[in-house]
């Protein structure tokens, strides 16, 4: 299962990896692993449109990127920024956290519109 998040090019919920895998593994059994992979640090959830969670490698396995989310057909693809742009990211985060006197960590950037297939 790893392997497969490894090479699916954005986050997937259970039940695309259950059909990535050739449905050879029960879907029980795949909500179960992605629970221990996510308590091990290994995955993380993105709870999508619609109440979908969706899972991915986390970080520290794939570097720092954000996400292309589709409204219509809830397709996610990974998007990784040039430093300038991320820099750029940065900075907006930031001043948008000193408005309401908050220290921001980390982010995670989301956009949502209409994949080149829906639109």
């Amino acid at each position: 299962m790893v392997g497969e998040l490894a090479t699916a090019g954005g986050p997937r919920s259970a039940a695309e990896l259950h059909e990535s895998l050739g449905r050879e593994v029960p879907l029980s059994s795949i909500y179960r692993t992605l629970s221990v992979l996510e308590e091990a640090g290994v995955v993380t959830p993105h709870l999508g449109a619609k109440g979908l969670t969706r899972f991915e490698l986390a970080e520290w396995l794939t570097g720092h990127h954000h996400h292309l989310v589709c409204i219509n057909c809830g397709s996610v693809a990974d998007v990784e920024l040039t430093e300038q742009k991320e820099e750029r990211v940065r900075s907006l985060v930031t001043e948008i956290a000193e408005l309401a006197s908050f220290r921001p960590t980390d982010h995670a950037l989301e956009i949502e519109g209409r994949c080149s297939r829906c639109a």
